[in-house]
């Protein structure tokens, strides 16, 4: 098996307790312990502010379902090349979205996914924010708020992106190995 990290990944039992205990909940709660978790705990200041970033973007109350949170990160980390981020995050996409389909159809390309209009509007920006930021302007701003998008959202889904976009861009600098257990979930099981 490929090593999950270029860096060293620090054994549970030597972490801080704070940070061991949110990666004993995670196990638990999931049944395996995502890379993420324990690639990032090499360094424990940045892993406990890149989750509490994560934290307040993607478990809050928002205008953007957690589903389109994720479609957001799926979208994103495709055109980002993040391997980890597009099969952990599509595996959270399919479950949250109910759909087993719809995180490879995001991924590969979201312009012909099986998504509302609305939500194809939200990746179009979650996408500039992304790869070409500088190129924000008014009309796109418009062009959400056209589609039902507060301002409080449309800051959601820029904040969404760009989180992300540093994920991505830590992920591949590690390269961050994504556990096999992602593959399989939200997928429908042949008989």
């Amino acid at each position: 098996m490929d090593a999950i990290s270029r860096f060293p990944v620090p054994k549970l039992e030597e972490l801080p307790q704070d940070i061991r205990e949110r990666i004993v909940a995670v196990q638990e709660k999931s049944g395996f312990v995502p890379n993420v978790f324990l690639t990032l705990a090499h360094r424990p200041d940045e892993f406990r502010a890149f989750f509490a970033y994560h934290d307040a973007l993607m478990e809050k109350k928002s205008g953007l379902s957690k589903a389109e949170r994720e479609m957001i990160v799926v979208a994103t980390s495709g055109a980002n090349q993040c391997q980890y981020c597009v099969v952990a995050h599509g595996a959270i996409l399919r479950i949250r979205a109910k759909n087993p389909l719809i995180a490879d159809q995001v991924a590969v390309n979201y312009r012909k996914a099986d998504i509302t209009p609305k939500q194809r509007a939200m990746l179009d920006f979650a996408m500039k924010t992304a790869v070409e930021p500088w190129t924000i302007g008014e009309s796109d701003f418009e062009a959400l708020r056209g589609h039902g998008f507060s301002d409080e959202d449309i800051w959601d889904i820029g904040g969404v992106a760009a989180f992300f976009a540093l994920s991505n861009r830590m992920a591949n600098l590690i390269n961050m190995r994504p556990n096999d257990e992602f593959y399989m979930l939200g997928r429908e099981r042949r008989q």
